[in-house]
């Protein structure tokens, strides 16, 4: 397997996962599953795969949190591809067969989610050593999970023609099922759960996309062909992706291909589409509830209960998912998971800030985390990483002061450049041009208070925006 590309497809909000899955932080970025996030799990599932490094899709306004996360964990990467809008799986997996092929080499590419759960590595390796067999054919592989109950959450494969044991030509693929039909799917033992994980040649998946969906190819491979490198990214031209038909690989080639091929895989999989299915994923205790956090449970069962920064206890309930973030609480019945998602759809309606981000929000450089607020005062806390400096900027209506608390700023205010220790503090006048960069080896903390007559984010002239500056 030493042809293999992994693709890692990093887009979505995951907006079922809400408070905890944000649009500037979804799941795919988060520690859901254990430590590491669901991006970091993905690229280490990789290591027992002889395989080039894995090349990443987008959004743009990710960009630093795939970097940053891939960074954490000490993993090189092919490239990371930005996305100026979302455009389905299809389009996605062109431009990473499309930037595979233009050093005249022709991989297999493994196209995997950066939000999935796969627990048994060595099962999805096994699958993709046979799935290989077959790409290498010029087939177009499709993994298909083995199912152990009746799934109404997920689109399913009726599996055909025997081609060898365990691997079998595509018959259909199915949308998401009622619980009847899904029941009867599961018993005649013809189906399995469409995991949406492919492995085929680049230019197979090319050439069939040629056949059945020229407008898509096209649209890419004059987006890519007019893309700027920046740093460790690739970004494409943005009116042409924008004009690129928006469709997902299912509908795009794989229900259109007689090429289809699908390996089953029991590996204990989940896309985690929601609240319930992080529970199902997760280890439970002896009540059947998942906790993380700082959490007491009396009388409880089958519950899910996060807490990220305070005492959560729940007691005499059963099947309830209760998830505590800094600046919202999410109560809700197992049953009735899918529906989170009108939570997010009323705060985007009400213009509220919490569908977008936490109340702690990272950047480049570091982050910073909103303590408290008034009609006139702003309090935060900022945390620059070594060597790291904000961007250069101006604000007209309010004024600045900067507590040290842990580590050496140092400051540019207006002509001037000096340090702050720890215990000192420095202020930044109306329209002074500043920033802060941490010189040293360890984190710099400090606290910011701002004050004025008007404190919202768009106050703000950037002198020298190094990448999504503060």
């Amino acid at each position: 397997m030493d042809k293999i590309l992994p693709v890692i497809l990093a887009g979505g909000s995951g907006s079922r996962l809400w408070p905890m899955s944000r649009t500037h932080l979804p799941k795919q970025f988060l520690s859901l599953v254990g430590d590491s996030t669901m991006l970091q799990n993905t690229v280490n599932r990789l290591i027992g795969i002889e395989s080039y490094p894995p090349l990443f899709i987008c959004n743009e306004e990710h960009r630093f949190l795939v970097a940053e996360q891939l960074r954490q964990i000490d993993r090189e990467h092919s490239g990371i591809i930005l996305e100026p809008v979302g455009r389905n799986t299809a389009p996605a997996v062109a431009l990473a067969a499309l930037r595979a092929i233009e050093s005249g080499t022709d991989p297999l590419l493994l196209i995997l989610a950066a939000d999935h759960v796969i627990k048994n590595t060595d099962n999805f390796i096994q699958a993709v050593s046979t799935a290989s067999k077959f790409a290498d054919l010029d087939n177009l592989i499709t993994f298909g999970i083995i199912p152990h109950h009746p799934e109404t959450g997920y689109g399913y494969i009726k599996k055909g023609e025997l081609l060898s044991k365990d691997t079998f030509r595509v018959d259909t693929f199915v949308e998401k099922p009622d619980l009847a039909k899904a029941q009867s799917y599961l018993a005649s033992g013809d189906y399995y759960w469409n995991s949406g994980i492919f492995l085929f040649k680049a230019s197979v998946y090319l050439d069939e996309l040629k056949e059945n969906n020229p407008d898509i190819l096209n649209a890419c491979k004059l987006a890519l062909s007019e893309a700027q490198s920046d740093l460790d990214f690739i970004r494409l031209d943005t009116q042409s992706f924008k004009d690129c038909p928006s469709d997902s690989i299912d509908y795009a080639v794989m229900e259109n291909t007689t090429k289809a091929v699908v390996v089953p895989m029991d590996a204990t999989w989940s896309d985690v589409g929601s609240w319930s299915a992080l529970w199902e994923i997760n280890d439970k205790d002896s009540d059947g509830n998942v906790t993380k956090g700082d959490v007491i449970t009396v009388e409880t069962n089958d519950c899910l209960v996060y807490s990220q920064n305070k005492l959560v206890s729940t007691v005499g309930v059963e099947n309830l998912i209760v998830v505590d973030t800094k600046d919202a609480v999410l109560v809700t019945h197992k049953d009735k998971v899918q529906d989170v998602k009108h939570v997010v759809d009323s705060l985007k309606d009400s213009s509220r800030s919490e569908y977008l981000q936490h109340r702690e929000i990272y950047r480049p450089w570091g982050n910073h985390d909103h303590i408290a607020e008034g009609d006139r005062y702003h309090v935060k806390k900022v945390t620059v990483k070594p060597g790291e400096k904000t961007a250069t900027q101006i604000h007209y209506h309010r004024t600045e002061h900067w507590i040290v608390v842990s580590g050496t700023a140092k400051v540019t205010n207006g002509d001037s450049s000096y340090l702050v220790s720890e215990n000192e503090s420095t202020f930044i006048p109306v329209g002074a041009a500043h920033s802060f960069e941490n010189p040293g080896v360890i984190p710099l903390e400090l606290i910011e208070v701002r004050t004025g007559s008007y404190l919202e984010e768009d106050d703000i002239v950037r002198i020298n925006d190094i990448g999504e500056g503060y």
